[in-house]
């Protein structure tokens, strides 16, 4: 029986301006220097999402706030028979990752992230990179993806995180302070877009706060995994 596709409906919602507008700017440009300020190591967390997710053979994932489709593209290279969605809601990173080779077996869909346009219990995961730093309420989104993924489904977020290590963070305040403002400037011809980056990485929750807001939102089993000195963390759930 040939597997239904879950839809995604349009209520004519504004969409906050300032954050699509933002993305829009630094779209051309936002993979090559996403590659750059992560040493290429963007590739290989991405890896560990789709692991985390723990989909099974023919699956539905949904990847939220998946700008220019990267988890997503993760998921169908490791696995040709899923079904994939990746919304966002800023459709010109969408527009940017649909001119890859292949996009078209992807499903492409503008979303919200707290309030999400698909009925409940149909993906047997949601995961999402650096999403939840620029959302108002965690809670709230977790709860969302929650509500979307199948009993026994996964949620599974990437995203940035105060380095654990206390020797460390000296050289990362100023690499994020300096190093990445600059390079925005000179590649993405966008400084303000990437001290924006900068500044929300270095307030962003720490791992310990993210998974407590993933149990507020109801999911169990909560983990977390650090790297890259602890700058980076995933952080994965399960519906019950």
């Amino acid at each position: 029986m040939e597997q239904e596709t879950p839809v995604c409906v349009q209520d004519g919602k504004d969409w906050p301006k300032e954050l699509p507008i933002m993305f829009s700017s630094i779209s051309a440009r936002y993979d090559l220097l996403n590659r750059l300020i992560t040493f290429g190591q963007d590739r290989a967390w991405r890896r560990h999402v789709v692991e985390r997710a723990a989909l099974p053979p023919g699956g539905r994932l949904l990847d939220i706030g998946t700008g220019t489709g990267g988890i997503a593209w993760e998921a169908l290279r490791r696995d040709p028979s899923l079904l994939v969605i990746a919304a966002d809601c800023t459709i010109q990173m969408m527009v940017v990752g649909r001119q890859r080779a292949g996009a078209d077996k992807i499903y492409w869909c503008s979303a919200d992230a707290p309030q999400l346009p698909f009925p409940s219990a149909v993906f047997d995961a949601v995961v999402s990179g650096y999403l939840i730093r620029n959302v108002e309420n965690a809670v709230q989104a977790f709860e969302e993806q929650m509500r979307v993924t199948k009993t026994g489904g996964r949620v599974v977020c990437l995203d940035a995180s105060p380095p654990s290590q206390k020797t460390a963070r000296p050289v990362v305040a100023f690499y994020l302070r300096f190093v990445m403002p600059l390079l925005g400037q000179l590649i993405a011809r966008n400084r303000g877009a990437y001290e924006y980056l900068s500044s929300s990485t270095q307030a962003f929750m720490g791992p310990d706060e993210l998974a407590s807001a993933m149990r507020n939102a109801g999911l169990v089993d909560v983990q977390h995994e650090r790297f890259m000195a602890g700058t980076q963390v995933i952080v994965s759930g399960i519906r019950p």
